[in-house]
């Protein structure tokens, strides 16, 4: 069930106690395309596919997975999340194999494979200013300790680091919410969490009792009372 929209009128993140940011997609960002990414590593492991068709390929089995996860009720583990990202490359390029997939999985592990939007970074370092709790709360794998560990912008982060694989449940399962209420040390209601994706994010931090906003970069969801174009926008 959708919960109820909040009451307009955000409680700006200066009177809440602690502050929970989405990972990709939120502060963020592959430093390229995952897409190019794949063909340039399957193309030094003599393969050669057409770019288009991995883009493709690559998004449209990552909505498969999307999928299997609501079947099994949002669980994974780092067994899984491993297991999903397999299944991705293996479903885009075609002949991709064993040493190509660790290739690509150990990439993303890495600091350089991301960007932290300056936004992102100043709307980080403005809450800790303020003696605002920061944490991130992310649907990925333990891979996200090192790139928060080894990304300046994000280290306020690392030491309330809620990671989907870790907890059992991914977004937006209630348990993973709860495990950001511990993490933040306070109550629900005193946490914002921020991300953007309308189910994960906002209804599921709303449906744990938060308050919460919606990153909405290029503006497509209206019916959203609480959303921002930029993180510069929490004051």
């Amino acid at each position: 069930m959708v919960p109820e929209p909040q009451p307009r009128g955000l409680t700006p993140p200066l009177c809440m106690k602690a502050v929970f940011f989405d990972a990709v997609g939120t502060v963020i960002f592959p430093a390229r395309s995952a897409s190019e990414v794949y063909v340039e590593a399957a193309r030094r492991h003599g393969l050669d596919p057409d770019p288009d068709a991995v883009r493709a390929r690559l998004w449209a089995h990552f909505r498969v997975e999307e999928i299997r996860d609501r079947e099994l009720n949002w669980v994974t583990s780092e067994v899984r999340e491993q297991e999903r990202w397999r299944s991705i490359v293996f479903a885009a390029i075609d002949g991709a194999t064993d040493a190509l997939f660790a290739e690509l999985y150990y990439r993303f592990a890495q600091p350089f494979a991301w960007i932290v939007p300056p936004a992102a970074a100043e709307c980080i370092a403005r809450l800790v200013s303020r003696g605002v709790v920061v944490g991130m709360g992310s649907n990925y794998d333990s891979r996200l300790e090192g790139v928060v560990g080894g990304t300046p912008a994000l280290r306020p982060l690392r030491e309330r680091l809620v990671i989907s694989s870790l907890v059992g449940i991914r977004k937006p399962g209630s348990a993973f919410f709860e495990a950001v209420v511990r993490a933040a040390g306070c109550d629900p209601s005193d946490i914002l969490f921020v991300g953007d994706d309308v189910d994960n994010d906002y209804y599921g931090a709303s449906a744990a009792g938060m308050r919460a906003v919606l990153l909405d970069e290029h503006g497509k969801h209206d019916h959203i009372p609480h959303r921002v174009r930029s993180l510069a926008e929490l004051e």
